[in-house]
């Protein structure tokens, strides 16, 4: 049964930094690609950031040289830098692993002006 748990979640002022994590089980972690997508308020779930099993990573323009992605293979983890932070960033953040279309339950990011 596949498992994606998110954390790191919490208020913090613009500018600041957080570091979310995506603990995963259920599959053979090191063979799957994941992503980071965050939906605002009154908004469409959006793409972030994305990782795949090579550690190749893509970004969403909007948080290009802000965040940044990243796979710990040993922890079946994939976590989120997010740093410079705006106001706009506020959403709840979801993992997702892309080969079954599984989504975490998400964690909530605000971002304080």
């Amino acid at each position: 049964q596949v498992q994606l748990v998110e954390s790191g979640g919490g208020l913090v002022q613009a500018g600041g930094a957080l570091r979310l994590s995506c603990a995963a089980s259920g599959r053979t972690f090191s063979r799957n690609a994941f992503g980071w997508y965050r939906q605002a308020p009154g908004k469409q779930r959006a793409f972030v950031a994305s990782i795949n099993s090579g550690g190749v990573s893509n970004y969403a323009d909007s948080v290009k040289g802000r965040f940044n992605i990243s796979r710990d293979n040993a922890k079946n983890t994939v976590s989120l830098q997010m740093n410079s932070l705006k106001p706009e960033d506020t959403a709840v953040y979801y993992c997702k692993l892309f080969s079954v279309d599984f989504w975490g339950k998400g964690t909530l990011v605000t971002v304080s002006s």
